[in-house]
This record gives structure tokens, sequence and C-alpha cells, in this order.
């Protein structure tokens, strides 16, 4: 088995999220043409001078690129983010951000720093016989995150986030990315989970995200839904039992009013 790769440099969107890619971060930088993709049950298109950071491929369905379409893209696995992004709060501002929306718009000046961050990976990645090869490459990608922390900042502004914040928030982010939300979407059962109140994890929710609790709990579970509707060999009943909804007619009220289209409708 061959092993797996920090970074993968490529010049195509096709197949993000799948095989080699997947679960790995994705972030790419257009030169010409554009893109049009799905993601979180959304369409947007990724046009030239524009950047792009999706951290969970997964949740991309079709990738519609055009004739004249020419973009860097940059995958690298979660760990090596991990240890290469910078000691600062601003990621988890930046990161609900782009959840709701991944594509950041450059002014000009910033679309020349995004294209060479990215030129400057692609040349780093390529002196394999460096002897310190690794850290270089810690070097180039914490550069890119820390461009983009700037550029995000230009857009959203720069209010300092508190360490406490951050903390809460990523762990009430922990609880929903392994699936929480499947058997409980109240803010108190998150809130207990984490020893504050209901309140206060709305508030800091509110603070870092523009969005209270339990947007982001009904969030991830219509996502998740969407995505298991379909598979027709599920039935309505048994995707309600699933998530723990009290009947199937309470689950198909949950989809219209977060979906705005009936169960049936998405399987047509």
């Amino acid at each position: 088995m061959n092993e797996r790769r920090d970074i993968i440099v490529t010049d195509t969107l096709t197949g993000i999220g799948k095989g080699e890619v997947a679960g790995y971060l994705c972030h790419a930088y257009c030169h010409k043409g554009s893109c049009e993709f799905t993601y979180n049950n959304n369409i947007y298109r990724l046009k030239a001078g524009e950047c792009l950071i999706i951290r969970r491929g997964d949740l991309v369905g079709r990738t519609d690129e055009s004739d004249d379409f020419h973009v860097d893209v940059v995958y690298v696995t979660p760990e090596f983010i991990e240890v290469s992004t910078p000691r600062s709060n601003y990621g988890m501002k930046g990161s609900l951000a782009l959840f709701n929306d991944p594509i950041m718009h450059l002014t000009p000046e910033q679309q020349k720093v995004c294209a060479l961050d990215f030129d400057y990976i692609k040349r780093r990645l390529a002196l394999t016989t460096h002897h310190f090869h690794r850290d270089a490459m810690i070097n180039a990608i914490q550069c890119m995150i820390i461009d983009f922390f700037d550029f995000h900042a230009s857009l959203y502004g720069n209010e300092k986030i508190t360490s406490q914040y951050a903390e809460l928030m990523e762990h009430f982010l922990a609880l929903l990315e392994r699936g929480d939300y499947r058997k409980n979407r109240e803010v108190n059962y998150y809130a207990g989970k984490l020893f504050v109140t209901s309140k206060y994890l709305s508030e800091v929710c509110k603070k870092l995200s523009g969005f209270p609790a339990n947007y982001w709990i009904n969030r991830y579970t219509v996502l998740d839904i969407s995505r298991q509707l379909r598979d027709r060999k599920r039935t309505l009943t048994a995707l309600a039992d699933a998530y723990n909804f009290s009947s199937t007619g309470y689950f198909c009220r949950y989809v219209q009013k977060y979906l705005g289209v009936k169960p049936t409708e998405l399987r047509e």
C-alpha cells in the first residue's frame, strides 16, 4: 500500500473528496474560466481571481468546469493542516464562514499573493531531496493559511476571538461532527455536554459565526439527511427512526421546513 501523502497538487476540481484525496482539505485558486459545483446542497461558481477552501470534500456534489478553466488545487491532510496552522484562534471564525460559503472574492493585490502562495507550494513540493523537506512544506502551507486569514479578515473583520470561545466552539462542532445530531437536536443537550448554559452556548456561536447554536445543529442534520435520502433503499420510516423523530410525519415536516421540499421530491 502506498504511503498517504500529506500534500497533493492537481489542476482540476473533478474528483474532490473522492478516491486518493478523500478526507483531504481542498484549497484552490482560479486563474481563468469558472467551475460550477454543489456544496452543502447549494450551487456555487468559482471564477477567475477567487480562491476556494473546502474542509469536507464529501459535501461536494457535481462539478462542471468550463473549457478554459485553469486552476491550482492543493489538497492537504487534516493532520498536516494541524501542524501547519499558526496558533491563532482566527482560524475558527474563518472555518465557520467558509462552511457556509467556501469562496473568497479577492482584490487584485490579494490575487497576486494567492497565486504566489500556490506557486511556492508547488515548487517546494518538487524539491524532494531537500534534507528538511517536511519543515519547508510546513512553512509553505503555513504561509498560505496566514494569507487566507488575512483575506478573510479583510472581508469579514478581524475581531479578536478568545481562546475560551474558540475552544468551546471547537468542542461543540466536534460533537456534531461525530453525529450526535442524529439522536439529539436540542441545544440543552450540547450545553450539558460542554458544561455551559444553553444561552451561553448560543451567544458564543452567534459571536463567532453569526448564527446561534440551533442553526448549526439543524445545518448538520439536514445535510446528513439530504445525503441519506438519495439512498432509495432506505424508507422514510427507517430514516425517521434513525434520526430519532417521533413519527414519519414529523420527519417529513422537518425536511420540508429546512430543505424547502418534501422528502419524496428529493428522490424524484
